[in-house]
C-alpha cells in the first residue's frame, strides 16, 4: 500500500489548465450571465457555449459520467480536484457539463430509464442541451419524506399523479422532471414510493410561485413551487420498479452530496485567499491587519478548518472510486455533509470581519456565502439528520460494557498488567538491590 498527496503529472497539467481557464474566461462570464442553467437566455448562449466547446476539445466535459455517457470516467477523486476550481464560480459547473441537480439526473436516467426515455431526456442532458428538475420536497414534509403525499396512480397504461412539491429547484428552466409520489400507501414507508419523468410541458403541471433565496439576486425565483393536477405519462416513466423510489433517489443523492462538498471547498478557498489579502493591504492604528494577533488567529482558525474539510472530502471521494458502492461510503458522506455548512458559515463570516464594512456589502459575496452556509444546510438533507445517520453508523456494532465501571479505567487495566507481568515482576523485585 502506498500513500501519497500529488496528482499524476498528466491529471495536474490539467488542473493547471482549468485554473487558469476558469480564473481568465469563466469568473468574467459571472459578471454578465443571470442564470447559468438557463439555456433559453441568449445572452449565456453566446457566452458558455464556447467554453462549453473548449472544455470537450480538452476531454474535460461531464467527468462525473463513464465513457458509455459521454463522460471521461475520470472518477471523484479526480472529479474532487477538478470541482475545486469549479466551485467558486456560478457558471463553472455548467461549462464543465457536471451541475446540479442535472449531474445526478442523468445518473437516475442512465440506470433506471427506457431507451425512449434516454433518448429524449438523457442524451440531450449529457449534451448540455436541456436542463432538468428534480421535484421531491414537499411543503409538508423536508427532512422526512415517508411523509409525503403526493400520489401516482396507475390508470391503463398511464401514471396519474396529484400532489404539491416545493423547492423544486430550476423547474423554470427545465424540459423534464424527475417526481417522486406514493404508489404503494400500504407498504412500508420505505418501500411506499416510486420516480417518474414528467415533461415539463405536461397538462395539469401547475407553476403556483417562483421561489426566491436570500443572496441570490434574481429576478425571477427558480426554486418552484408546484403543484401536480391529474398529470398523465406514460407508463414507461417510471424509473425502476413500483415501490424502488427511495433506492432511485440515493443513485443521485449520494453522488450529489459529496460533489456539493467538492464544490464547497473551492468556494471556502475563494473565501481564504481574500481574508488574506485584505490582512496583508489593510492597516489600523499603525500595522497592518495581518499583525493583529486576533485576525492571525481567524486565518490560522480558517487554514485548519479548510484543510480537514479538504482532506475528508477527498478521501470520502477515495473511498467511492475504491469500493464504488455509495452505500459503503454512506457514513462518510454524512460527515462530509455535516461539516460541510459550518465551514463555510465560519470562514465566509472570518472574512466579513476582517472586510469590515466592506464585507457586509453587496460589493463582496460574503453575505450570500454565509446564507449560502444555510442552504448547504438543508439541501439534499438537513446537517441534523446526516449527524444522526452518521452517529447510528459509527455506533452499529458496538458492544456494551458488564458491570458497575468500564472495563478501561486505569486500576482495572492496572490490575490485568500486573497480573500478566507476575512472573517477571517477581523475578525482577527478587534481583533486585535493597535500597540503602
Amino acid at each position: 500500500m502506498s500513500w501519497g498527496f500529488e496528482s499524476d503529472e498528466t491529471w495536474q497539467a490539467e488542473l493547471d489548465w482549468v485554473e487558469t481557464f476558469v480564473r481568465e474566461q469563466v469568473e468574467p462570464v459571472d459578471q454578465v450571465v443571470e442564470h447559468a442553467w438557463n439555456p433559453r437566455d441568449p445572452v449565456r448562449n453566446a457566452l458558455i457555449r464556447p467554453l462549453q466547446q473548449q472544455v470537450r476539445e480538452r476531454k474535460l466535459w461531464a467527468c462525473h459520467l463513464g465513457p458509455e455517457l459521454g463522460g471521461e470516467g475520470y472518477g471523484q477523486l479526480r472529479l474532487a480536484l477538478l470541482n475545486e476550481k469549479l466551485g467558486r464560480t456560478h457558471s463553472g459547473p455548467v461549462v464543465f457539463g457536471c451541475q446540479a441537480p442535472d449531474s445526478g439526473n442523468a445518473e437516475i436516467l442512465a440506470h433506471y430509464g427506457t431507451d425512449h426515455l434516454k433518448r429524449t431526456y438523457l442524451d440531450p442532458l449529457v449534451e448540455g442541451d436541456i436542463v432538468s428538475c428534480f421535484s421531491m420536497t414537499e411543503p409538508h414534509g423536508g427532512s422526512d419524506p415517508t411523509g409525503f403525499r403526493t400520489t401516482a396512480r396507475l390508470d391503463g397504461d398511464e401514471w396519474v399523479i396529484n400532489g404539491e412539491k416545493w423547492f423544486s429547484s430550476h423547474a423554470l428552466f427545465a424540459e423534464f422532471l424527475i417526481v417522486m409520489a406514493v404508489t404503494e400507501p400500504d407498504a412500508p414507508p420505505h418501500r411506499s414510493m416510486s420516480m417518474f419523468v414528467v415533461p415539463a410541458d405536461a397538462p395539469g403541471l401547475e407553476r403556483v410561485r417562483d421561489v426566491s433565496v436570500w443572496g441570490h439576486d434574481e429576478p425571477v425565483g427558480t426554486h418552484q413551487y408546484l403543484r401536480y393536477t391529474d398529470v398523465r405519462v406514460p407508463a414507461e416513466n417510471l424509473l425502476g420498479g413500483r415501490g424502488e423510489g427511495f433506492a432511485v433517489a440515493q443513485t443521485r443523492l449520494g453522488g450529489g452530496r459529496i460533489h456539493h462538498a467538492m464544490r464547497t471547498v473551492g468556494l471556502v478557498q475563494s473565501a481564504f485567499e481574500m481574508m488574506k489579502r485584505r490582512a496583508v493591504s489593510r492597516s489600523s492604528k499603525g500595522t497592518r491587519l495581518a499583525d493583529k494577533q486576533l485576525v492571525q488567529e481567524m486565518i490560522a482558525d480558517s487554514w485548519i478548518q479548510l484543510e480537514q474539510f479538504r482532506l475528508l472530502v477527498l478521501r470520502t471521494a477515495w473511498r467511492i472510486d475504491r469500493y464504488d458502492d455509495y452505500k459503503r461510503v454512506r457514513a462518510d458522506i454524512s460527515a462530509v455533509k455535516a461539516a460541510m455548512p459550518k465551514v463555510l458559515a465560519d470562514i465566509a463570516g472570518r472574512a466579513i470581519q476582517i472586510h469590515g464594512s466592506l464585507g457586509i456589502s453587496q460589493e463582496l459575496p460574503f453575505g450570500k456565502w454565509v446564507m449560502e452556509s444555510f442552504h448547504m444546510g438543508l439541501a439534499d438533507g438537513a446537517t441534523e439528520v446526516h449527524k444522526i445517520n452518521l452517529a447510528q453508523a459509527l455506533l452499529r456494532g458496538t458492544e456494551p460494557d458488564d458491570g458497575l465501571f468500564p472495563p478501561y479505567i486505569r486500576p482495572t487495566l492496572r490490575a490485568r498488567a500486573r497480573e500478566r507481568f507476575a512472573d517477571l515482576l517477581a523475578e525482577v523485585a527478587d534481583d533486585a538491590e535493597p535500597v540503602r
